[in-house]
């Protein structure tokens, strides 16, 4: 008999995820981008843009500005600026000010954009994360394109679903799973990348390699001082090979938006998001990923049955990629306290990803604080012997 006032009805909302990768988006592939943005319904309706830009690349590239106008113009057939061209903070600094947030609301606002209307955002992790989570609530959704400028974002976060600012002094506390219209990893747009920021990315490449590929791991520690050099014929494909991993993961996985327990590619990510607060973001995101990857690995071979071999060469990859494993920050109690803000962002119990082996992650459900000790002293040992 069916109860007529009781109704549990699966269903799941249709999404696109595009992804692009190009040489040169502003240059000679700027058909690439101009075709992601749609017309609007009706004749003689053009797709409605607004563009923000990261001040640190707008100041790495003092002509971008220039050129994104010239993009604007060159497609006036399919496409008009909605207002002018917006500079935001770049780096966390922009998800740390929720009043950022609320001007970059007032503008869209401003602007009259509408569903269909679309934000173009151009820069580093933090200024997608910020400027697509007021694109998220704004309208409950404008479509957002993503022009990620730095290797971490191309390689991992600008692939993402997730949007966020930080609050509390806690990592990612507000924000949304909303897919972006569009992504577009341009090779180009690394170009002015300090060395630093460069290398940074591939600890996401490191990670999801771990996880998910073991052929590209191995591939990876073979050519890490080509890629720690910034020879791009060795770097680009990585970052392309990490990008599609995560969009994989995402578009294949199960739980695009994390309703489940477990968050496989945060593996290394507890320490990582606790230790950019405790330094007050002096360690990037990147570095700090690094150095997560490094101590879960060496606890992964402490507690479990990841052999230490294996975890050793994670620690030489990481170092050839000229990232850090390493960090005083890391030796303090208060870094623990980064358990319990990752179990309460997901809910449920405590889930983190470790490794049986290379290629072969698991999950567990506490963490025993004397080994993992143990394991931030091994790291520091070893990371001092080949200082």
């Amino acid at each position: 008999m069916t109860d007529r006032n009781r109704y549990d009805v699966p269903f799941a909302v249709p999404c696109v995820h595009r992804v692009r990768f190009t040489q040169d988006v502003l240059g000679r592939e700027q058909a690439t981008l101009a075709e992601l943005l749609e017309p609007g319904a009706g004749p003689g309706t053009l797709a409605r843009v607004q563009i923000w830009l990261d001040e640190h690349v707008a100041n790495a590239r003092p002509e971008l500005p220039a050129r994104l106008r010239q993009f604007v113009s060159a497609h006036s057939d399919r496409i008009e600026l909605a207002g002018n061209l917006q500079i935001v903070p770049g780096g966390e600094a922009i998800k740390n000010d929720i009043h950022i947030l609320e001007r970059m609301l007032k503008c869209m606002n401003a602007a009259e954009l509408d569903r269909r209307s679309y934000v173009i955002v151009i820069g580093g992790g933090a200024v997608l994360d910020c400027v697509g989570f007021a694109a998220a609530i704004a309208h409950r959704g404008i479509r957002l394109v993503r022009l990620p400028t730095t290797t971490l974002a191309q390689a991992d976060s600008g692939i993402g679903v997730k949007n966020s600012v930080n609050l509390f002094d806690k990592k990612n506390w507000i924000g949304t799973f909303a897919t972006p219209w569009a992504v577009v990893n341009d090779q180009q747009l690394l170009s002015t990348l300090p060395d630093d920021d460069f290398r940074a990315g591939f600890s996401e490449a490191v990670k999801v390699s771990l996880l998910k590929d073991p052929a590209m791991f191995y591939h990876l520690c073979r050519i890490a001082p080509r890629i720690a050099a910034r020879d791009m014929a060795a770097a680009a494909p990585v970052i392309r090979d990490s990008a599609v991993w995560h969009l994989r993961h995402i578009t294949e996985g199960g739980d695009p938006f994390e309703a489940l327990e477990a968050r496989p590619l945060d593996f290394g990510h507890w320490s990582a998001h606790k230790l950019e607060v405790l330094t007050d973001f002096a360690v990037s995101h990147g570095a700090a990923v690094a150095i997560g990857v490094a101590l879960d690995t060496v606890y992964s071979a402490m507690a479990h049955d990841l052999p230490l071999p294996d975890a050793d060469r994670v620690l030489r990859c990481l170092l050839a990629l000229g990232l850090p494993i390493d960090h005083d920050a890391l030796h303090r109690d208060t870094i623990y306290t980064g358990l319990e803000e990752f179990r309460q962002h997901l809910g449920g119990r405590l889930t983190l990803t470790m490794l049986h082996g290379i290629g072969r992650p698991f999950e567990v459900h506490e963490i025993n604080h004397t080994i993992m000790h143990a394991a931030s002293d091994y790291i520091t040992q070893f990371a001092t012997q080949r200082g």
